[in-house]
């Protein structure tokens, strides 16, 4: 008997309480073009967005995982992703309606997190995004069955050479032209003792007005953190 598409969209429907019916159709429009085949588990369910790892084909028939993130359009601040968006001079025109900024903010992820990758910068590759779900390389260490852990969970063995690392990839970020924005040991994963940096929503083009208040942001956090780890933090000169 053939699958309808009524029995396919069944599989979205099991975590209703986490997303809307608007998450749900723009899941099964993905799922339909192959770009995964069944979502697998929740792995992080927040305010604003819930994150799923969900199984599609590899070359050779297996199963491989991705991570799936769906921003919520009910909870979502949107007022907050507006403070970021309105500097950004890739939306400059863009109007301050709800749904409008949530899709943005989405598709704004996708689009750095793209170009973070093209500069070498090591970060989840973006696989696909549709208004408020994005797609994207699942990281994991090897002989991990869950994701790598984030910074704040997993300390490093070896502090000083993480933080150095740290540092080089936000200098790969900021070559490529952009400022990461909310970086911490929250948006860091700790990937078999490499840093991989995530959550790049809020990260802006260095030509946007809050540029380097963003940078600024970025290095105190970084440098507050490791310090805390015994890590001799050199002297940062204020441009």
């Amino acid at each position: 008997m053939a699958i309808t598409k009524r029995q396919t969209r069944a599989q979205f429907k099991t975590y209703k309480n986490v997303f809307d019916d608007h998450a749900e159709r723009v899941l099964f429009r993905l799922s339909s073009q192959g770009h995964f085949k069944h979502l697998a588990e929740p792995i992080s369910i927040g305010k604003e967005a819930n994150i799923f790892s969900a199984m599609k084909y590899g070359p050779n028939g297996e199963e491989q995982p991705i991570i799936v993130k769906i921003y919520r359009l009910e909870t979502c601040d949107f007022n907050r992703m507006y403070q970021y968006i309105r500097y950004d001079t890739r939306f400059l025109n863009l109007k301050k309606k709800h749904r409008l900024i949530i899709f943005t903010w989405c598709r704004r992820e996708f689009q750095n997190l793209l170009k973070a990758r093209e500069a070498g910068c090591r970060v989840p590759t973006p696989i696909a995004f549709r208004d408020n779900v994005l797609l994207m390389e699942y990281i994991h260490g090897h002989g991990e069955t869950r994701p790598s852990p984030r910074l704040k969970d997993r300390f490093p063995e070896n502090p000083q050479a993480f933080y150095e690392d740290v540092k080089q990839q936000m200098a790969k970020l900021n070559k490529a032209g952009l400022a990461h924005g909310d970086l911490s040991a929250f948006n860091i994963l700790n990937r078999d003792e490499k840093p991989v940096l995530i959550d790049f929503s809020q990260c802006s083009p260095l030509d946007s007005a809050n540029a380097q208040e963003l940078i600024e942001r970025d290095h105190r956090n970084v440098d507050t953190f490791f310090k805390k780890l015994g890590v001799k933090i050199p002297e940062r000169k204020q441009k």
